[in-house]
């Protein structure tokens, strides 16, 4: 048997034995489920978390956890027994998380890695917008149908919070968007992909004069995105006993902050793809590609969650509302809007 024939008799086989169509469909459940997908987002999600406890309490002079707790901690969670409140609205109560961690393990599927994305759309950025507002959505939900004292002052809180920083946040994307779209001569793009490949050929957008003022908002956004110190006003742990959550427990309560963790990643690994898009490699093999990029972007998000969210936590004290809302409305929106005005201008 010659080689053609060889080469023939293989696909025959692998369409009749493997499936040509079932191929498609199964890497694209390894996609959502395994890598890029659910496991590697919790696992990576995690991680940050110990690592941000554990700089935290270095800074503190503390020995601080195991970098593995919150793995600890997680499964810790998931053994015990989930309490219901009397009072409370129980199909909210339960549904609230389990809302908020699906929608924030959608958003990573849609990051492109360097120059390639499975799902990449003409429009997600704007379904990453929405699905980024559903876990503080589905949290309020939750703290009320808790009917807690302490829930109802931090959904109070959360709601003042959502209102400060998703002005200036959508403001930063949108520069962002639209210099994009610029570059690659299309008006506006809103998709990651096209973002990610306008900064191949013209360098990472962080080091353009237009769009720093944007980073430099966005990264100031993101210990209130993902509400940690010094903007978590909402859960506030010794004001009023985590807030929303305070009614929470075992398994929903372990939804809610596995939730938060990823929420880590996520961010980090957003402002890597709108601002660091140009950092990455090309060998022509698309395996070893996904992987080079998968490491540096691992390590990009694990730079920033470090120098932006682990030393700040560690560094300022909280906030209070009214000065959480004074300060993103002007600083960052500014900031924000400025980018935005140099970006139509071309500058």
């Amino acid at each position: 048997m010659d080689s053609s024939n060889l080469g023939n008799s293989i696909n025959n086989y692998n369409y009749i034995f493997v499936g040509g169509g079932n191929m498609e469909y199964l890497s694209k459940l390894i996609y959502l489920f395994i890598f890029p997908g659910f496991i590697f987002t919790v696992l990576v999600g995690l991680f940050l978390s110990g690592l941000d406890r554990k700089i935290v309490a270095r800074m503190q002079r503390r020995r601080g956890p195991k970098i593995t707790q919150p793995f600890y901690d997680f499964a810790k969670l998931l053994g015990k027994d989930t309490i219901i409140p009397r009072n409370a609205n129980e199909r909210l109560f339960t549904l609230a998380p389990i809302i908020a961690l699906v929608s924030i393990c959608i958003i990573p599927v849609l990051f492109p890695i360097y120059n390639w994305s499975l799902f990449g759309g003409t429009a997600d950025i704007v379904v990453i917008i929405y699905l980024l507002i559903i876990p503080s959505v589905a949290m309020i939900v939750g703290g009320m149908a808790s009917a807690s004292p302490f829930a109802s002052i931090g959904i109070s809180r959360e709601v003042v919070a959502m209102v400060a920083y998703e002005l200036p946040l959508v403001t930063s994307i949108l520069a962002v968007c639209k210099k994009a779209g610029m570059i690659l001569e299309e008006g506006t793009t809103y998709s990651l992909l096209a973002i990610a490949s306008a900064q191949h050929g013209n360098g990472s957008f962080l080091f353009t004069i237009s769009l720093l003022p944007a980073a430099i908002a966005f990264l100031m956004i993101l210990p209130a995105k993902i509400g940690i110190s010094p903007f978590d006003v909402s859960e506030a742990e010794t004001e009023i006993c985590e807030g929303p959550l305070a009614e929470y427990s075992g398994l929903h309560l372990g939804l809610f902050k596995l939730t938060h963790s990823i929420k880590v990643y996520v961010m980090s690994a957003l402002f890597v793809v709108l601002f660091l898009g140009g950092i990455g490699v090309t060998t022509g093999n698309r395996d070893i590609d996904i992987l080079l990029n998968t490491l540096i972007l691992i390590v990009l998000v694990i730079v920033i969650s470090i120098v932006f969210l682990s030393i700040v936590r560690g560094l300022m004290g909280r906030y209070k509302t009214n000065q959480m809302f004074k300060f993103y409305w002007t600083i960052p929106t500014t900031l924000s809007l400025l980018s935005y005005v140099l970006v139509s201008l071309n500058l």
